[in-house]
């Protein structure tokens, strides 16, 4: 009889397999990468070529749809990062200090993380969808067929939209968390609105304002990126739909906050 399979063969044969896929998802997104940016440029000097409507259409799609949940999600989260900050520091006698805190945990981190969270679970999956559903029903191939770039025409204008709208986002949620963790310390710290306001003023946070916004287009061109390849990888069925449309979110989430850890180190490193 053969020998029965070790169960640490099996583990690093996992192992091996997960490297395996993540080396060629890495490469794919990198050739895809390229392909995106070569045809940037190829319609940079063009404008003939622009697809404004279809640019428009994606703006209120995954920005203007997207502020209310936004602003609120960061409203609710400012106002516990406030609450909790209050207890701890209220033991210490420098309650104070958590307009601070809010303030540069939201300037920093939390508006362009979370903004970029729920836009790789809304858009990025929207994303794969459309152009899943798209590759399904053989579209793909008809605008081959016509002459046209699939790239062009289906991923610059989401690319596009993304770039503009995740910034714009980003400053609304660093806004609402700010102003949920004003709510907190007016409500139980007894620190009044001009108060609030008056000891902003008195931080640094032009710094950690631009390091959180210089993030976003970042995070927006990878989560379009990857909910555009994604797209393109459907073969033809409802369920793989499905699993791309899953795969999409999981991969941004995943590339988000991958980099928002290298990111922080980077910076810390630095002393920014």
């Amino acid at each position: 009889p053969p020998p029965a399979p070790s169960v640490l063969r099996e583990v690093l044969g996992h192992i091996g397999e997960v490297v395996e896929g993540l080396w060629h998802q890495g490469r794919a997104l990198l050739g895809f990468m390229g392909l995106t940016l070569a045809s940037m440029l190829a319609i940079a000097l063009r404008p003939t070529r622009w697809r404004l409507t279809s640019l428009a259409a994606h703006l209120e799609q995954c920005g203007l749809n997207a502020v209310p949940i936004v602003a609120l999600l960061t409203f609710l989260v400012g106002a516990v990062v406030a609450f909790l900050g209050a207890t701890i520091l209220a033991e210490f006698g420098a309650s104070i200090y958590t307009v601070n805190l809010v303030a540069y945990s939201f300037l920093r981190e939390f508006g362009v993380l979370l903004t970029a969270i729920l836009m790789a679970g809304r858009t990025a999956s929207a994303f794969t969808a459309q152009i899943g559903s798209m590759k399904a029903n053989e579209e793909i191939d008809a605008i081959r067929t016509l002459g046209l770039s699939p790239v062009e025409l289906l991923v610059l204008p989401r690319v596009f939209a993304m770039l503009i709208a995740l910034p714009i986002l980003t400053f609304i949620a660093m806004l609402s968390g700010m102003l949920g963790g004003a709510l907190v310390c007016a409500l139980s710290l007894d620190i009044s609105p001009t108060m609030y306001l008056s000891i902003l003023h008195d931080s640094d946070l032009l710094r950690h304002f631009l390091v959180g916004l210089l993030k976003a287009p970042i995070f927006a061109f990878l989560i379009a990126l990857i909910g555009c390849l994604e797209g393109f990888k459907v073969s033809g069925s409802a369920q793989s739909v499905g699993e791309h449309t899953t795969s999409a979110v999981v991969q941004s989430i995943f590339v988000v906050i991958l980099l928002d850890a290298l990111a922080a180190l980077f910076l810390m490193e630095m002393g920014w």
